[in-house]
């Protein structure tokens, strides 16, 4: 029986020491759980954190399209109460679905019925300033920034620290020696970028297998005023969804300080460009002209930046091996999505609420094994929507491609709820609560569903970009 499945996670936290490895939103979110076990948690950056919101080095996607998902606000309103209610004072916008978003997809336009969920559009760097005032404020949670962890201490059956290494100039820093901090649970909250499966690998423990989909997508993002004031003051957002057959992207969406972000997309070979004349020309290749006519009217107001590390990874520490008790991966160090989905900061609210369930869980001892397999199904829906719909892409490799016999009646069912989740606000509010990492994906063969998706017609959808919502008279907003 692995070490892992001998020792008891809240126990080793009570009165002792917590280190979280990265200070992102993950990192923040877990340290929050684990202060209620540890007498300290400390946060290790690697950045020194912006006094104001403001994008920093080691969050290089924070210059793009987010959106926090209905899953992600309730998570963070169960962790830190009253939040949404303070990410709302301070200006995010609230975009409802599908009301305020011209949508298009699959050759059909969206109706633009009433509001069944929300998005928060504002930016990344708002929304973790805002978390990290909340959880630093707490007197048992203390953050070393502009460090790096460079290793664990201990050994295959226990991790008892990390190895730090101040960041500086020049070749002295990189060479000083690493100085430990002891630590009573570990946990990687570092990202996508992490090191874990190498540390583990040099304390003779086994590195988890990883499980990937990569369809090479790329995109890149610039920040626009919009001098019509189409976008921003209506509350309205633009968005064009790849699929197998046509596989270009973009969303528009607007954030706190009344400016707008575009994101364009496309795939391995066609990616979309950093240049600036070159990105508005891009937005041609999309389905229909007019994200392109807007971008041609609005007012640049950034340069054009570019993102290409889009993978879906998922590192399977839950499966069987030789890995220590007292170390935990959470956030996209855990399981790293597609960003496309807009499904990142909400997975690591949730990825937290799981951590805080099982430790509070009287029924169970909280062993290292049973903890990280909740934080892991806690991102399965997820990654049930970011790799599967990936694996259909032509450009998809990965040694997680390969399509299973289960996955083909399913795949058939969701084709028909995916023709019909456009036009048909029954089975569109069912669709969109699975989406946005609200409800499971049982919602979807509930009976009053399925009866639609297996033997309801097509309903008519908009034959051009609906520009109104439905019923509710203009939106200002028109091509």
């Amino acid at each position: 029986m692995p070490v892992a499945e001998t020792d008891d996670v809240a126990g080793r936290c009570g009165g002792r020491h917590a280190v979280v490895v990265g200070g992102s939103l993950a990192g923040l979110l877990a340290a929050r759980v684990l202060a209620e076990y540890a007498d300290r948690v400390t946060v290790v950056e690697r950045d020194r954190f912006p006094v104001e919101a403001g994008p920093r080095s080691g969050t290089p996607q924070s210059r793009h399209t987010h959106v926090l998902l209905d899953g992600g606000q309730r998570a963070l309103d169960e962790l830190l109460p009253g939040f949404m209610d303070e990410l709302r004072a301070a200006g995010s916008p609230r975009v409802g679905l599908p009301a305020d978003m011209v949508q298009w997809q699959s050759g059909r336009w969206f109706r633009r019925t009433e509001a069944t969920t929300h998005l928060y559009t504002g930016t990344r760097p708002q929304l973790e300033h805002l978390v990290r005032q909340r959880v630093l404020a707490h007197p048992a949670i203390h953050a070393v920034e502009a460090t790096d962890v460079v290793g664990l201490s201990g050994d295959a059956g226990r991790v008892r620290g990390v190895l730090l290494r101040e960041r500086g100039d020049g070749a002295r820093a990189a060479h000083a020696v690493p100085r430990p901090l002891a630590a009573d649970l570990v946990v990687d909250a570092s990202g996508r970028g992490t090191r874990a499966p190498q540390w583990l690998a040099a304390l003779g423990a086994d590195a988890p297998y990883e499980e990937t989909i990569d369809t090479g997508l790329a995109y890149a993002s610039r920040v626009y005023r919009d001098p019509s004031g189409r976008i921003g003051g209506q509350e309205l957002g633009y968005n064009v969804i790849p699929n197998p057959a046509q596989t270009y992207g973009a969303v528009v969406v607007p954030q706190e300080d009344g400016t707008c972000i575009v994101t364009l997309s496309g795939l391995r070979g066609d990616e979309p460009p950093t240049n600036d004349e070159e990105f508005v020309a891009y937005a041609k290749r999309l389905p229909h002209p007019f994200v392109h006519d807007w971008l041609r009217a609005a007012e640049p107001l950034s340069s054009v930046f570019g993102f290409r590390r889009t993978a879906n990874i998922r590192r399977r520490y839950d499966l069987p091996g030789r890995r220590p008790a007292g170390f935990l991966a959470t956030g996209d160090a855990l399981c790293t999505f597609n960003p496309i989905y807009g499904q990142g900061m909400s997975v690591a609210a949730q990825n937290a609420v799981a951590l805080r369930d099982v430790l509070a869980d009287p029924r169970r001892t909280p062993t290292t094994r049973r903890t990280q397999r909740a934080i892991l199904a806690s991102a399965g829906l997820a990654w049930d929507i970011s790799a599967g719909s990936d694996k259909r892409m032509p450009t998809a490799t990965g040694n997680a491609v390969a399509a299973r016999a289960v996955d083909r009646p399913v795949s058939w069912y969701l084709s028909r709820v995916q023709e019909r989740y456009a036009s048909d606000p029954v089975v569109g509010r069912a669709f969109r609560s699975v989406l946005t990492l609200s409800a499971p994906v049982t919602t979807l063969f509930a009976p009053d569903i399925a009866r639609r998706v297996l033997l309801g017609p097509v309903l008519p959808s908009p034959a051009r970009p609906p520009m109104e919502r439905e019923g509710a008279g203009a939106t200002g907003c028109a091509t």
